[in-house]
């Protein structure tokens, strides 16, 4: 196994995972947040899926955007499922956009994200697009015991 194969099997393990905790989220709770700063669920759902997105272009890019007009903010979210089957198109472009990278050009290409702090190898960015979605998934957890609600187990 390669690395670019690991990048990707680290890219679908975390999605799995969060499927596994964003579908166990009961519909009626999806609008529930721990305080009136926080995201809700749904938000917080909505985020990871729209910041995939968001990487990937900045990936092809080299670099954080001017402009970004995000098709996530013109599609209402009515269910995850709804929303998963929606990202769907955006999440397979990004899987095979890394597939055609070299074990080169993790290390050779590099993205500038001066603007939010950091110039990153290519490698380094791909790990943090999925840090970013564990992150998340692991707020969500907390979300779901603070709201009382029984925790998908993540960890089989």
């Amino acid at each position: 196994m390669n690395s670019i194969d690991l990048i990707l099997f680290n890219l679908n393990e975390v999605r799995r995972r969060s499927i596994k905790v964003w579908t166990s989220i009961p519909q009626e709770k999806l609008a529930w947040k721990p305080d009136h700063e926080a995201m809700t669920c749904k938000e917080m759902i909505r985020h990871v899926l729209e910041s995939e997105y968001y990487y990937h272009l900045a990936i092809q890019n080299r670099g954080s955007l001017t402009a970004f007009d995000s098709p996530f903010e013109k599609q209402p979210f009515s269910t995850v499922n709804e929303e998963l089957k929606f990202a769907e198109p955006f999440r397979n472009q990004f899987l095979e956009a890394v597939k055609q990278f070299s074990e080169e050009d993790l290390t050779r290409i590099t993205i500038d994200r001066s603007d939010s702090g950091y110039i990153r190898s290519l490698g380094d960015m791909l790990l943090r697009v999925a840090y970013h979605e564990s992150v998340h998934t692991g707020q969500l957890l907390d979300y779901l015991r603070s709201a009382g609600i029984p925790r998908v187990r993540v960890w089989d």
